[in-house]
């Protein structure tokens, strides 16, 4: 059976751990060949001896441009070209408030979520013009969406990342390249931990207590896992998604539909306290309807 992706060569930075191994290993399922760029040395060789002919690991810290440059080089001299490029390493960054920036921290949190991307960007252009086109996807966050669900720097690079998709995109889709964004929400993973400060090994564990919990912070009971973003940007780098350049895709259980009395009943409605009337009275008068008369 023919799949999603055949033919088609992919670089996904981040790609040994998390979202980026998910994705990885979806898209040699679906028949491509794909460079995993990440920092993790251990993991990239495990995952060159699982993915045989498939899979080439690149050393990579996307704050170091060669290091870019070297990834995607890989891509054309092992498997003939690139054809879809994900850029998705990231961290949580600078943590805290307004009060807490640093300059440093605030340079250096852009330079891996923002500029990261874009320099990721600029190195594919030419390898994709040379295949005709391709796919260009960027991981967004809900937390460029809404206050209230990363550190200030974080959140405002990852704003910054919708937007440089949108322009990007209108630049690019003359030459048959797509650029979109996904925007994951309470995914488990080990940025939690890392957002704590926590060694690599424990923040990986941390990711198994965000599985267990999320499934009753939104919506959608269920965790949501590296292969749920991995689908979304399967979507995005196949011939599926044609037709679709310019956006950011969304993939978070529902959890910025609104607040949780929008979907939780025993939440109860804000109205109920700004009027002083109890959640059941409020129940009551929003079944009933409006009144005649």
């Amino acid at each position: 059976m023919a799949g999603r992706l055949d033919g088609k060569v992919a670089v996904v930075t981040g790609g040994c751990s998390g979202i980026g191994l998910g994705t990885v290993e979806l898209f040699v399922a679906e028949g491509a060949q794909v460079v995993a760029a990440d920092l993790q040395d251990e993991k990239g060789a495990m995952l060159e001896k699982r993915f045989p002919g498939k899979v080439r690991y690149a050393h990579c810290d996307v704050t170091v441009e060669a290091d870019i440059v070297a990834a995607l080089a890989l891509a054309k001299s092992a498997f003939g070209g690139l054809d879809i490029l994900f850029n998705n390493a990231g961290a949580a960054g600078l943590g805290g408030s307004v009060e807490a920036i640093t300059a440093d921290g605030w340079d250096k949190t852009f330079a891996l979520l923002v500029r990261g991307p874009a320099l990721g960007m600029h190195h594919a252009l030419p390898l994709m013009r040379e295949r005709g086109g391709g796919s260009i996807i960027n991981t967004a966050s809900i937390a460029g969406l809404q206050a209230g669900w990363g550190p200030l720097a974080y959140s405002t690079a990852k704003c910054a990342v919708i937007h440089m998709s949108r322009c990007a995109a209108a630049e690019l889709s003359p030459q048959k390249i797509r650029v979109n964004a996904i925007c994951p929400g309470l995914i488990a993973t080990s940025i939690f931990g890392d957002a704590m400060g926590l060694p690599r090994a424990v923040a990986d564990q941390m990711a198994a207590r965000v599985a267990e919990n999320a499934a009753a912070a939104q919506p959608v009971p269920k965790a949501g896992l590296p292969e749920d973003i991995a689908r979304a940007a399967l979507y995005l780098a196949s011939d599926d998604s044609a037709f679709v350049t310019g956006t950011h895709v969304v993939v978070d259980g529902g959890i910025t539909i609104g607040g949780r009395h929008a979907w939780d009943a025993a939440a109860g409605s804000p109205f109920a306290a700004i009027m002083g009337v109890s959640p059941e009275d409020m129940a009551n008068i929003v079944s009933a309807g409006p009144q005649a008369g």
